[in-house]
C-alpha cells in the first residue's frame, strides 16, 4: 500500500516542496543571483526560476511580465530584513506563491502572495500599491496586512481585530484566505526556531481558526497538513510518540492490509466496475483525537488504516458500495451518503465501516473523479480543474452563501471579540441537516436548535418564531434538531426576540442576530442601567461624577467609545464592568494629578454600593430561573454580556458555580422598596392521591392571594402509598406572602410535604 497515492496534485506538490525546504536551506539563501534583473536592482539574493516555470504552464507572457515585476517591488521592498531561521525574508514570499501557483491561482494573487508583506512590514502605502498593480491586487494585500499600526486594549482585542479584517476580505475574495492559508502553511513549516511560547501560541492559533476555515473551505489537503503540525508543536512529546506507534503498526498491519486491497480490487474487477483503490492513513492528529475522545490506548485504535475506491461514474460510487457490502459485513450505523447530501464544504462521497478479515473495522470511500479533486482541493479547485463546471458552481455557490453569511453577521456584530467568537462557531465541523418542509436541505452546526433554523430562513423569522413544528408534531424553539428532520416555524408579527434565547441557540448567525435586537431596543433601559452602575461605581471609590472635560476626553480614547452614552449603554448590557471603568477613571484622576480627585481611601475599590432593583426594569435586569428570587431573598447579579444583570439568590448553586469561574463578573444587589408588582416562584408538593386533592390545593393558594401560571404532576409510589408530585409556578408579592401561602397549604389534609423548588 502507498499512502501517498492518495495525495491531490497541490498535496503532492506541497508535501513535496515542504519535505526539500526542511531538508536543506535554499540554495539560493547563500549565494547571490547572477540574473540580468539581480544586477540591476542589486537586491535579489533568491532565484524565483522553480516558480516562473510553473507559472509559465498557465499564464500569459503578459501576466508572467507582471508577477516579475511584484517580484521585484517586493525583493527591494525586504532588502537586508531576514527570517529568524537566517534566511532572506524575500524567501518566504516567493514560497507563498509557489503554493499558490500549485492552485493555479491567477497573476492576481500571484502577485498579492509576493507583496503580502510589504504593508505590514516594510510601511508600503496602499495607494502606491494601486498605482503600480492596480486596485484589485491592493484590495488583496491590504487584506492580508495586520493592524498593528491602531493601538488595541489588549492582544485579545488586537487579534480579533486582525481575523474580523480578514475574514471580510476573504467574503468580498475568496483569494485573500487561500494565500493566507499558503503563507501561514509556509510559516508552520518552519515554525521550528520560534521560541517554544511563540510555538505554542501559534500552533493553538492556527489549530483554533485556520484549520477550520481550510476545512470550512474544503482545502483537505492543507487543512490536515496544518493539524498535524499544529499537534507538532502543541503537543511534540504525543506527537513523537505516536509517530513512532505508527510506524511500527504499519509492519505489524502490512499482511492485513495487502490482504484486503486483494480481495477489494478482485471484487471490483470481477463485478465489471473499473476502480483505483488505495490505502490512506489517518492523520496523527486524527488518531490523537478518537484515543482522548474515546479513552482509548494506540492498540485499541483499530481503524489507523482506511481505503479509497475512486470510480468512473456517479452510478459506480452506489454499485462499489453493495459490492463491498457483499464482500465484508459493514457495521450497523456506520454508513453515511454524503453524494445525496454534501457536506457544506461542497465535500461529496459514500463512507461505510465493513468488518474487514480478523474482525478489524476498516473504512471505505467511494467517490468519482471530480468529487476526489472537490474533496481535496474545495474552493481551489475552480483555479485547479475549470472542467468540472456542474460540480464546482454548486461548491462556489454554497460557499458564497458561508462567505454572505459573515457580512451579515459583521452588521449585527457589536465588536471583533463578538464577531470572531461567532464565526468560530460556525466553523464547527460537524453538522446537522434537516429539511424545510418544502424539502430543501439546510445546514445547521451540530447542537442547533429550531430557533437557529429559523435565523438560518430569515432574520426576521427568527425574530417572530414562536413555537416549531418538527417532524409535523408541535415542539419548543429550544429543541434541539437531528439529522433528518423536518422543520416548520410558528411565528406571530407581536413576538420579540428573548435575553434566555442566547442560552440555547448555536448558530453564529441567531446570536448575532438576537444580541443586535436586543442592543438595539433595549438600548434606553441598558442605558439607565449603566449609568446607575457607573455612577455607584464611582461613588465607592469617592470620585466626582461630573468628569473634567480633558479627563473625559482621555477616557473617550482610551476606551474607544463614542461617547458616555455608549459607555454607560456597554456597561448597561454587560460588555464593560463598571467597577473596571470606575478604577479606569481613577487611575487618569491619578496620572493626570487633577484638582477634582477625592480619592481618599484606595481600599474602597472593592466597597462597591449594592445595585438597587425593582424587578421593573425591562430587558436590562433579569430574574435568573434557576433560582427564582423574590423580594426578601438575598440577592447577587451577574453582569453578562449582552444580557445585561442576571438576579440569583445568594444560595443559588448555579451562582456559587459561576462565581468560582468568573469573579469579577458579580455585583452586589439588593431589592428596593415599595415593589408593587408579582414575582414568579415554584413549590413542589407531594400528596396522596385521591379524589379532589388537586382542587383544594389550588383553592387554598387562592385563598392566599396567589396566582398560579402552570401546574405540572408526576406519579410515584412512595411508602406503599400512591403519590403525586405536584409542581406549581405562582406570582406572590415577597418571601413572607410565599411562607404564609405554604403555611395554609401544610395544614391541608393528604398534603404529605411541601418545599420551595430550586433549579
Amino acid at each position: 500500500m502507498n499512502p501517498k497515492s492518495a495525495e491531490s496534485p497541490v498535496s503532492a506538490a506541497l508535501n513535496s516542496r515542504l519535505a526539500s525546504e526542511r531538508a536543506e536551506p535554499h540554495p539560493a539563501s547563500h549565494k547571490k543571483s547572477t540574473s540580468k534583473d539581480s544586477a540591476q536592482h542589486g537586491a535579489s539574493v533568491l532565484s524565483i526560476t522553480p516558480l516562473t516555470t510553473k507559472l509559465a504552464q498557465y499564464l500569459s507572457p503578459s501576466d508572467l511580465k507582471k508577477v516579475k515585476e511584484a517580484y521585484r517591488f517586493s525583493d527591494e521592498r525586504h532588502l537586508g530584513q531576514m527570517r529568524q531561521s537566517g534566511e532572506a525574508y524575500i524567501s518566504h514570499p516567493i514560497a507563498v506563491a509557489e503554493i499558490c501557483a500549485d492552485w493555479k491561482l491567477d497573476a492576481q494573487a500571484i502577485m498579492a502572495a509576493l507583496l503580502h508583506d510589504v504593508m505590514e512590514d516594510q510601511d508600503v502605502k496602499k495607494d502606491e500599491l494601486i498605482e503600480r498593480f492596480g486596485a484589485p491586487v491592493a484590495a488583496l494585500v491590504d487584506g492580508l496586512s495586520k493592524l498593528d499600526k491602531i493601538e488595541f486594549q489588549s492582544k485579545v482585542e488586537a487579534q480579533a481585530e486582525n481575523f474580523r479584517k480578514m475574514l471580510l476580505a476573504m467574503a468580498r475574495d475568496v483569494r485573500v484566505i487561500l494565500i493566507k492559508l499558503a503563507d501561514r502553511l509556509h510559516n508552520m513549516s518552519t515554525l521550528g526556531v520560534m521560541a517554544p511560547n511563540k510555538k505554542q501560541r501559534i500552533a493553538r492559533e492556527t489549530m483554533e481558526v485556520y484549520v477550520p476555515i481550510a476545512r470550512r473551505l474544503g482545502l483537505n489537503s492543507i487543512y490536515r497538513e496544518l493539524q498535524d503540525m499544529s499537534f507538532l508543536h502543541l503537543y511534540p512529546n504525543r506527537y513523537k510518540t505516536l509517530t513512532k506507534a505508527v510506524k511500527a503498526a504499519r509492519g505489524n498491519r502490512r499482511e492485513v492490509v495487502s490482504k484486503i486491497l486483494e480481495s477489494v480490487n478482485s471484487t471490483l474487477q470481477s463485478a465489471g466496475i473499473q476502480a483505483q483503490v488505495y490505502g490512506r492513513e489517518k492523520t496523527l492528529y486524527g488518531i490523537y483525537r478518537k484515543m482522548r475522545a474515546k479513552h482509548l490506548s494506540f492498540s485499541q485504535v483499530l481503524d489507523v488504516y482506511g481505503f479509497r475506491v475512486v470510480v468512473e461514474s456517479f452510478a459506480d460510487c452506489y454499485l462499489a458500495l453493495g459490492t463491498l457490502h457483499a464482500l465484508y459485513k459493514p457495521m450497523p450505523g456506520k454508513f453515511k451518503d454524503y453524494i445525496a447530501i454534501p457536506k457544506l464544504n461542497g465535500y461529496q462521497s459514500l463512507h461505510t465501516t465493513l468488518v474487514g478479515p480478523y474482525g478489524t473495522p476498516v473504512e471505505f470511500q467511494m467517490r468519482t473523479q471530480d468529487m476526489h479533486r472537490v474533496a481535496e482541493s474545495g474552493v481551489a479547485a475552480h483555479w485547479l480543474y475549470k472542467s468540472s463546471e456542474a460540480n464546482l458552481s454548486d461548491l462556489q455557490q454554497r460557499t458564497h452563501v458561508w462567505l454572505q453569511s459573515l457580512l451579515d453577521i459583521q452588521k449585527q456584530t457589536g465588536d471583533s471579540a463578538e464577531f470572531l467568537e461567532h464565526v468560530k462557531v460556525d466553523l464547527f465541523p460537524d453538522s446537522v441537516y434537516v429539511f424545510t418542509p418544502k424539502s430543501i436541505i439546510i445546514a445547521l452546526p451540530r447542537g442547533a436548535t429550531a430557533l437557529d433554523f429559523a435565523y438560518t430562513i430569515h432574520t426576521d423569522v427568527g425574530h417572530q418564531a414562536i413555537a416549531a413544528k418538527i417532524n409535523h408534531e408541535n415542539a419548543a424553539l429550544r429543541m434541539e434538531l437531528h439529522n433528518g428532520d423536518i422543520v416548520e416555524i410558528v411565528t406571530s408579527p407581536t413576538s420579540r426576540p428573548s435575553p434566555t434565547w442566547l442560552s440555547f441557540v448555536r448558530s453564529g448567525k441567531a446570536r448575532s442576530a438576537i444580541r443586535h435586537h436586543l442592543r438595539t431596543i433595549n438600548s434606553s433601559e441598558s442605558l439607565a442601567l449603566g449609568k446607575q452602575l457607573l455612577t455607584q461605581a464611582l461613588a465607592a471609590l469617592e470620585i466626582d461624577t461630573v468628569l473634567p472635560p480633558a479627563l473625559l476626553e482621555r477616557l473617550m480614547n482610551e476606551s474607544r467609545a463614542k461617547s458616555m452614552e455608549e459607555l454607560y449603554l456597554d456597561i448597561g448590557i454587560g460588555k464593560r464592568m463598571a467597577a473596571l471603568v470606575a478604577r479606569h477613571i481613577m487611575s487618569l484622576h491619578e496620572n493626570g494629578n487633577a484638582q477634582s480627585r477625592k480619592i481618599k481611601n484606595h481600599s474602597a475599590a472593592d466597597k462597591l454600593e449594592p445595585v438597587v432593583i425593582y424587578g421593573n426594569e425591562g430587558a436590562a435586569v433579569q430574574l435568573a430561573q434557576c433560582c427564582q428570587p423574590i423580594p426578601g431573598d438575598r440577592i447577587i447579579g451577574q453582569l453578562k454580556r449582552d444580557q445585561g444583570l442576571i438576579v440569583h439568590t445568594e444560595d443559588c448553586d448555579v451562582a456559587k458555580r459561576l462565581i468560582g469561574k468568573e469573579a469579577d463578573h458579580w455585583a452586589s444587589v439588593v431589592w428596593g422598596e415599595n415593589l408593587n408588582r408579582r414575582f414568579d416562584c415554584r413549590i413542589k408538593l407531594l400528596v396522596q392521591n385521591e379524589r379532589g386533592i388537586l382542587a383544594r390545593v389550588a383553592a387554598e393558594i387562592n385563598e392566599s392571594d396567589a396566582n398560579i401560571t402552570h401546574v405540572l404532576m408526576d406519579q410515584e409510589k412512595y411508602q406503599d402509598r400512591s403519590m403525586i408530585h405536584l409542581h406549581f409556578t405562582l406570582q406572590v408579592q415577597n418571601r413572607v406572602h410565599l411562607a404564609h401561602l405554604i403555611r395554609s397549604v401544610r395544614r391541608l389534609s393528604g398534603v404529605e410535604r411541601l418545599e420551595r423548588e430550586r433549579g
